[in-house]
């Protein structure tokens, strides 16, 4: 994705025009989201548990109704607090227990629809007195540039002492029935073995040379998958399908959507990301609303924060948590080429990766109004999704009158991977009852 470096449109300017040029008056969201009813849902700390640990021994009486299809909730309902409190102590499923972690966390969901869109408004409080808008940086050492901030649970900062610096991030994944057990265990489904942060970690090495994911994927590490995409009753990363075989199961709807709102990658340009899990976690074609900001030719970043607009170049470690001034690198607002000779020092620091909203296209850019804002210890997202975004190869379609299934994820404390908060699978129905139904608009 290459963005349009200084232009005169600004993101917030686009946002508007999105809204004055596609959406109708008649698909406006809530005007008064205290009217349409809240469900609050009590996401909880997984720590390592997988797929195959649930249909493990280890899974102690459970396993067998797990393998027989019985759903999560069946055996542990309104349990998620106590689950939460057993993971994050380092009892069970947790090798690398972080402080002060929190073993629940609440998330209202409020959801309303007309007949183009869902809207849907979610409120979580933070467990830091500040919002997650910092991501990993560059940081010049003097002679060259290298990355600076990992999440909680990297090695380099539970083992060596770095900085914790990560966005917070709020996900949910959809599916309309097409996947087999996802109704009955969610995020579950596609947490596996192997994958980052998980037991039994694959090798470097070994993911690069996979005929799949290494050859034709270009991936380096395992991340999200179905076992739809996989050889056998006991799936591995390692045994999947042909790529041939694979088309067919997505074109028969056999994914799952997962979108996330990214509060340092896509929050500046009022979008979410788009994407979807099948024999990984990817995203759906076009250009996403962000990218690395790194040349590899040139080994330095491409871009770097417009002086002239922000009053300064770069950032250091003190004053990437100040909220009164731009944490993002956006390249329609504050963005210019990066300049090897602009009198670096040491300590500064320039995000490692750019957003831009005119680059994001196609179906990866769907997300389009999904607006997140911090205040008093608590983000407000709201999210408006087309029913029918016309991308039926890499969405779920809904309409009025459907019920679909829904689980919920929150990233929050500078982390990523199994250290978010997840909830159980759930239904949402539009205008029709589930265990949330969305409120139909006049």
């Amino acid at each position: 994705m290459k963005p349009l470096i200084r232009n005169t449109i600004t993101v917030a300017a686009v946002i508007m025009a999105v809204a004055v040029v596609s959406t109708p008056a008649q698909s406006a969201p809530p005007a008064d989201w205290s009217k349409i009813p809240a469900k609050t849902v009590k996401l909880f700390y997984p720590g390592q548990s997988s797929y195959q640990w649930l249909r493990s021994p280890a899974h102690k009486r459970a396993q067998k109704k797990t393998a027989q299809g019985d759903s999560c909730v069946s055996c542990h309902e309104d349990e998620e607090q106590e689950i939460g409190e057993l993971i994050v102590s380092g009892k069970r499923l947790e090798p690398h227990p972080i402080a002060s972690k929190q073993a629940v966390i609440n998330l209202a969901v409020q959801a309303a629809h007309d007949s183009d869109n869902l809207y849907l408004r979610f409120q979580w409080k933070t467990r830091n007195p500040y919002p997650g808008t910092a991501h990993p940086h560059w940081i010049y050492n003097g002679k060259t540039w290298e990355v600076i901030g990992w999440p909680r649970l990297h090695k380099k900062v539970w083992g060596e002492g770095q900085p914790a610096i990560y966005e917070d991030r709020l996900s949910m994944m959809i599916d309309d029935g097409s996947v087999p057990m996802f109704a009955e265990l969610g995020c579950w489904l596609t947490c596996h073995v192997g994958m980052r942060d998980m037991q039994n970690l694959a090798k470097t090495d070994d993911v690069k040379s996979h005929p799949l994911l290494g050859k034709v994927l270009h991936k380096k590490d395992v991340r999200k998958y179905l076992p739809a995409s996989r050889i056998g009753k006991k799936p591995t990363w390692r045994k999947t399908k042909s790529a041939e075989d694979i088309a067919k199961v997505k074109a028969s709807g056999g994914f799952v959507d997962l979108m996330q709102f990214r509060a340092h990658r896509s929050r500046p340009s009022g979008m979410a990301d788009d994407g979807y899990v099948l024999q990984y976690r990817l995203f759906d074609a076009g250009n996403k609303v962000y990218g690395k900001n790194w040349d590899k030719a040139a080994k330095q970043p491409k871009y770097m924060f417009d002086e002239k607009t922000v009053g300064f170049k770069s950032r250091t470690m003190a004053g990437i948590r100040d909220t009164s001034k731009p944490s993002s690198l956006v390249a329609e607002e504050n963005a210019v080429p990066f300049d090897p000779k602009a009198g670096w020092k040491k300590g500064d620091m320039i995000p490692e990766y750019y957003v831009s909203r005119v680059g994001a296209k196609g179906s990866a850019a769907d997300n389009g109004n999904v607006i997140g804002t911090w205040k008093d210890g608590m983000w407000t997202v709201l999210w408006t999704r087309k029913l029918d975004t016309g991308h039926p190869e890499d969405d779920k379609i809904m309409k009025a009158g459907g019920v679909y299934t829904f689980g919920f994820a929150v990233h929050d404390d500078n982390i990523t991977t199994r250290g978010h908060h997840v909830s159980w699978p759930m239904s949402i129905g539009i205008g029709v009852n589930a265990d949330i139904a969305a409120v139909k608009l006049n």
